[in-house]
């Protein structure tokens, strides 16, 4: 049961000048002398009940608006946010845990309706079949951990139903550290608002939402707020774009995405029959250090006979021909992969999650036109946060919810969190950022969970990652499933995945 009501939310933004509160409708640009008109802020609040992780839970949702200014104190941006408070446990510093996805360009779409939100759309678990068309229906979820800490779910301006408004520019958000400082500025504000200062607080951060987690652990011990977390949670992480950007010359990732591309063949039964998957794949891990790595630094060093040699064992591990290896100069790309391994079926694997597969077209060509996963589940998360937000939360807004923006993409500055002397290109690193930050407070743990399957952010890239940057290994628990990018589209380890979080809270 539930019942609903509007809120007029009204949000002073820290900095927002007295002058602004003249009118919550409109500022003047002064050197244009015109009048730009902000947008009334929104919000919406409903009451529910469920059972979680065998736990009976009343609890309130508010999907609201909150207004973020510039340095000026102008109002640029107004951030979309679902936040649950569970309202029949009265025990103090109740735990809160603020989510969100990656991109960058992502709404929270995918963990809210996929992981962690009191209800999930039902996707074909064994990754056989296209998610199709409407309908889809959605179940309860059962082991979310709204029973344990309370969730809020954050669409970063310019997804979902976050926008720019008044002066707002894409150089407000739309780069790391401005994304970063918009987010912590956020939570502030939603600490303050509803009193949690003294709650232990959490980040759950999928893909790119791991760099913007740390980004956000780092701007909010900044600029005199020194707000501490206890916990990170990285669904996915890519936290060193280096070990997950497979491009010609990358010699790290040819050997970080080595095991996943055993994992897929293996899957597919392409190698390894017969032998477990965990076996399998240490001895692939084993064979892409100590001999894959060496010959790819060796380059056209090695004779023909030990390039032979070295395609012969490729071949057993990722179940690609000998000759193609060969022709490929020992480097076989990714994408290029997911076209070649099941050639011979006129299929080609999925690059979210190597499970999934596709018929095309263009039985020839080197790489697929589009990918297999993301094909098989776009539509079922488009339809159920919509349905669920206007059947179950009543949010009745005019503007689309957008689950992804490529004008965010498009308009994104990636200079890096913390500059370079003379700002030269590199690879998005952050790893060495949160080391630091866990060294300075002793209570940060970091949670990172992997897939076996995912050909985005490769689960030895994880492994690879936080063997270095002087990370304390005490505080880091390394979790992987049988799944892909976002593993919790496999309900066994959507299961495995809610549990792991909910002892990590714990």
């Amino acid at each position: 049961m539930c019942h609903s009501k509007i809120l007029k939310i009204s949000v002073l933004t820290f900095g927002l000048i007295a002058s602004l509160m003249v009118t919550a409708n409109e500022t003047v640009n002064k050197e244009a002398k015109v009048t730009i008109e902000i947008p009334e802020l929104v919000g919406f609040k409903t009451s529910h009940k469920g059972k979680f992780n065998g736990v009976k839970v009343n609890y309130d949702v508010v999907a609201a608006e909150t207004a973020l200014a510039n340095d000026k104190g102008e109002v640029v941006g107004h951030l979309f946010a679902t936040s649950y408070f569970r309202t029949n446990d009265k025990s103090e510093n109740r735990p809160v845990a603020f989510v969100f996805n990656g991109g960058p360009g992502s709404a929270s779409t995918w963990l809210h309706m996929g992981l962690l939100g009191p209800k999930t759309v039902d996707l074909v678990s064994d990754a056989s079949a296209d998610d199709g068309a409407a309908p889809f229906s959605l179940s309860n979820n059962d082991l979310t951990i709204l029973d344990k800490a309370d969730l809020v779910f954050i669409d970063p301006i310019g997804t979902g139903y976050s926008r720019l408004v008044g002066e707002g520019k894409p150089e407000d958000f739309w780069s790391l550290k401005a994304d970063t400082d918009s987010i912590a500025e956020f939570i502030r504000i939603w600490v303050t608002q509803n009193k949690r200062w003294n709650s232990a607080k959490y980040l759950i951060g999928e893909s790119y939402g791991s760099p913007r987690a740390v980004g956000v652990a780092k701007a909010l011990r900044s600029n005199g707020l020194d707000i501490a977390l206890n916990g990170i949670v990285m669904i996915s992480q890519a936290m060193d774009y280096t070990g997950s950007t497979p491009v010609d010359d990358n010699l790290v990732a040819f050997v970080t995405y080595f095991p996943t591309l055993t994992a897929v063949a293996h899957f597919h039964k392409k190698a390894g029959v017969g032998e477990s998957l965990e076996s399998f794949l240490d001895k692939s891990r084993a064979f892409a250090v100590d001999e894959y790595l060496p010959a790819l630094f060796k380059g056209n060093l090695l004779s023909d006979i030990e390039k032979k040699t070295i395609a012969a064992k490729m071949s057993t591990f990722i179940g690609l021909d000998q000759s193609y290896i060969l022709q490929s100069d020992l480097r076989v790309l990714s994408a290029r992969f997911t076209k070649e391994l099941l050639r011979d079926q006129g299929k080609t694997v999925g690059i979210l999650d190597g499970r999934y597969t596709s018929e095309e077209v263009d039985l020839v060509a080197g790489r697929p036109s589009s990918d297999a996963a993301s094909e098989s589940i776009g539509s079922a998360y488009a339809v159920a946060i919509n349905h669920y937000m206007q059947e179950v939360l009543n949010i009745n807004v005019e503007t689309p919810y957008y689950l992804s923006s490529s004008k965010v993409g498009k308009n994104w500055d990636w200079a890096a969190i913390e500059p370079n002397a003379y700002d030269e290109p590199e690879y998005v690193k952050v790893a060495r950022i949160l080391s630091k930050e866990m060294r300075k407070n002793k209570d940060l743990k970091l949670l990172v969970a992997s897939g076996y399957y995912d050909l985005v952010t490769p689960f030895f890239d994880a492994e690879y990652t936080v063997a270095r940057h002087g990370f304390k290994r005490e505080n880091i628990t390394m979790t992987y499933y049988p799944a892909g990018h976002m593993m919790y589209v496999n309900k066994p380890s959507l299961n495995r995945l809610l549990k792991d979080i909910h002892d990590f809270i714990d």
